[in-house]
């Protein structure tokens, strides 16, 4: 039975790659990423109330409202996410992209623990932590730097604002965690707080995206092209819904170092299969030596800080 859990894990982990191509392909055919974006948590939300309905969950929603106001807004992490994988996917290529997520995803993390942040219950810094953590920054190091051998290679100045941007953007998925472990326990119902989380993502990306077209700066949505993507296009709400659920599923059987342990994992195979494949249309990244080794130790160190 636990190698099933085990397999679920990294199932769940290998899908926010997936997801990240999913969407890209998405905002192609909406004009832009933050349009995009919208598309796929409204529709992710969506997902959420028909799965919170057949449970007979979506009543605890109605908890939300005797809760502290912050503790609901763990949700806008998500469209920093997702914007962030549809921007630095095509330029930096899916294993470095998740490679950067996982290393702001660790930091992240390391952070909560340490200092007992949001509830987070604290634990010391020990041998095993720092040793992951320097495991983690020499892999995305290895891995960025190989990114000057493939073709069409981003410029040094633009590729420094890349990757700061994958690190914030992977480092707001444990604070997302946290803050929604503390709206649990007001709700009390897993699929509750994510129909939360994840409306709260659509209706802050929907309310950016209305500014930012007032503006004038972006081109306006077009639902139309959809229809000639592939049909994957549309699974970035699915992978995102399932990812979700499967954390909550598979936290309290396993426990969450191991679950995030193997997600981690699985994110990194999956981004090593695309990128060296040139799957979901994505460039074709050749897997050198240096590339692979670099997945290693970022693996290594997330399990290292995870379990130390």
């Amino acid at each position: 039975m636990d190698i099933a859990f085990f397999a679920a894990a990294l199932t769940a982990g290998s899908l926010l790659a997936v997801q990240a191509s999913a969407n890209l392909q998405l905002t192609r055919a909406v004009g832009s990423p933050l349009g995009g974006s919208t598309v796929q948590l409204s529709i992710a939300a969506l997902l959420l109330v028909v799965l919170a309905t057949a449970t007979g969950s979506v009543g605890a929603i109605r908890h939300a409202a005797e809760v502290p106001v912050w503790q609901l807004l763990g949700g806008l992490a998500s469209p920093l996410y997702i914007t962030a994988g549809i921007l630095l996917f095509p330029r930096l290529g899916a294993l470095a992209a998740v490679g950067l997520f996982v290393t702001g995803q660790m930091f992240a993390s390391l952070g909560l623990d340490v200092f007992g942040l949001l509830g987070v219950p604290q634990r010391s810094l020990n041998t095993g932590i720092a040793l992951g953590a320097v495991a983690v920054l020499a892999g995305i190091a290895v891995i960025i730097r190989g990114q000057s051998t493939q073709p069409r290679p981003v410029r040094l100045g633009r590729r420094t604002g890349w990757v700061l941007l994958g690190i914030a953007a992977g480092a707001g998925l444990p604070v997302q965690g946290a803050v929604n472990a503390r709206l649990r326990d007001g709700i009390g119902e897993p699929l509750a707080v994510a129909l939360v989380s994840f409306t709260v993502a659509a209706l802050g990306i929907g309310l950016v995206l209305v500014l930012v077209l007032l503006s004038r700066s972006i081109p306006r949505p077009r639902l139309g092209p959809t229809a000639h993507m592939p049909w994957w296009g549309w699974l970035g709400a699915a992978c995102a819904v399932a990812y979700v659920t499967a954390m909550f599923v598979l936290i309290p059987v396993i426990g969450a170092a191991t679950t995030v342990a193997l997600t981690v994992a699985g994110q990194q195979v999956a981004s090593a299969v695309i990128d060296g494949r040139g799957l979901l249309r994505m460039p074709r990244r050749v897997l050198t030596p240096n590339r692979l080794g670099g997945v290693v130790l970022i693996t290594a160190g997330s399990a290292l800080i995870q379990l130390g």
